[in-house]
């Protein structure tokens, strides 16, 4: 969090010298179209305006930096929500298989998980919603729990242990 907030405040910092580095330059376009000239000032004026442009230059390599580097995280964070997806659907095939789940049944189980209400599994798969509170009742029934939330929970639960091993230190089979 101390790490995000760095960041956010270094981008602040970046866009706050790019106003004012912008504001001034700005400034010095009008005074040279409405003729407010300085002769004995003009050399401090040369070495500001050059400084303003170094620091606009610096800022524009900073934000190239950090665009890329958002960029990239993005990127992994996609790959990894490609990878967790992936890995849920595993492990939901892998319950079901266990549960012994018919194919229908598989399917209702997935669209119950999804969230579906039975009226809408129902008119998706062309059938009563009797037909789904029978086959919603024999899927709980195999895997042993009460209810939808108790069936979303037992993958939740896996879930957040798999989370949890993944931070703690791996150790080989054979130890």
């Amino acid at each position: 969090m101390t790490n995000t907030i760095r960041q956010s405040s270094g981008l602040w910092i970046l866009f706050a010298l790019q106003a004012f580095c912008t504001l001034f330059l700005l400034g010095e376009v009008i005074g040279d179209l409405i003729g407010w000239e300085n002769k004995a000032a003009e050399d401090l004026t040369h070495f500001i305006e050059f400084s303003v442009i170094l620091l606009l230059l610096t800022g524009l390599v900073s934000t190239g930096s950090r665009i890329t580097r958002i960029m990239s995280r993005q990127n992994r964070m996609l790959r990894q929500l490609k990878i967790n997806s992936g890995a849920f659907m595993r492990l939901v095939e892998d319950y079901f298989d266990e549960w012994g789940l018919t194919p229908s049944e598989r399917d209702v189980a997935l669209l119950s998980l999804k969230g579906l209400l039975i009226s809408d599994i129902a008119r998706l798969r062309n059938t009563s919603q009797g037909t789904i509170k029978a086959q919603c009742n024999a899927i709980y029934k195999k895997a042993g729990v009460n209810g939808r939330p108790q069936l979303l929970s037992v993958f939740i639960e896996d879930l957040l242990a798999l989370g949890l091993s993944r931070n703690e230190p791996q150790t080989s089979p054979a130890q």
